[in-house]
């Protein structure tokens, strides 16, 4: 028994990592290309994820369909550079349908999954988007795979363990160590101004924001009695579970780059 289960492990870990490279090959042509390929690419992934959402929280069929219509015309206008109207829309939605449906879940799952689409869509048409949306993604990949990898190196006391088990302070202080260093890296590499350190603390806090996201979706698994939020992606389970610690990142880097 114990070789299996150490047999399903390393076949689970194998699985991981060959859909976690397609995975990142996907975004990364998708960021490089831009304009209607990025944009297609995560309306694809924002409407997989509300699909998986609105299961989880048993939202009814025709509100969870016109909950994907909703997210649909807010990537489509973003994507034609009417980010306000794309903004305007989802909030005048997110209140109007959860009113209507009496349902507070629809709302936030409008919200969970509309604004970090806004927002990325949005930065990839700024001028650099290129960079800062590939930084923004690739941070919170050296965040999930240094906290994977550190967590079950080093082990030792659980953050909250009644919402994530696996989840460690290793893991987390390994995902900010690697947040840091990669994005100075890439900061000294793409010449953005000013002193390349002080990307250091703007990644780690970034981390613990996607840590956060993590442990958000983790909560929702719980309520609602899962595992994982799906099975469309081998390994690793649905999409939420990929882009958990993007979605609330994406919104804090896009609000920064607008402050700026």
């Amino acid at each position: 028994m114990a070789v299996d289960r150490a047999g399903r492990k390393r076949s689970n870990l194998r699985d991981r990592m060959i859909v976690g490279v397609i995975l990142v090959a996907l975004a990364a042509a998708a960021i490089w290309f831009g304009a209607w390929s990025f944009v297609l690419l995560v309306a694809a992934a924002v409407l997989l994820a509300f699909r998986e959402w609105a299961a989880m929280m048993q939202v009814r069929r025709p509100w969870y369909s016109l909950g994907l219509v909703v997210l649909a015309a807010v990537t489509l206008l973003t994507g034609m550079d009417r980010p306000e109207q794309a903004l305007l829309l989802l909030c005048a939605a997110i209140a109007l349908l959860s009113l209507v449906s009496r349902n507070i879940w629809l709302g936030a799952g409008l919200s969970w999954a509309g604004l970090p689409a806004i927002a990325l869509i949005w930065m990839r048409a700024e001028p650099h988007g290129l960079w800062l949306v590939l930084w923004t993604m690739a941070l919170v990949w050296a965040t999930d795979i240094f906290a994977y990898f550190s967590g079950r190196a080093i082990r030792g006391p659980k953050i909250w363990p009644a919402i994530s088990p696996s989840k460690t302070w290793a893991g987390l202080i390994g995902g900010m160590l690697a947040a840091a260093i990669f994005s100075v890296l890439f900061a000294w590499h793409v010449g953005w101004g000013g002193p390349v350190w002080l990307a250091a603390p703007a990644a780690a806090g970034l981390a613990v924001v996607a840590q956060a996201g993590d442990f958000f979706e983790s909560w929702l698994k719980r309520r609602a009695g899962v595992k994982d939020s799906g099975n469309l992606l081998p390994g690793h389970g649905g999409v939420m579970d990929r882009i958990d610690g993007l979605v609330p990142v994406a919104v804090v880097v896009a609000i920064g780059v607008a402050l700026a």
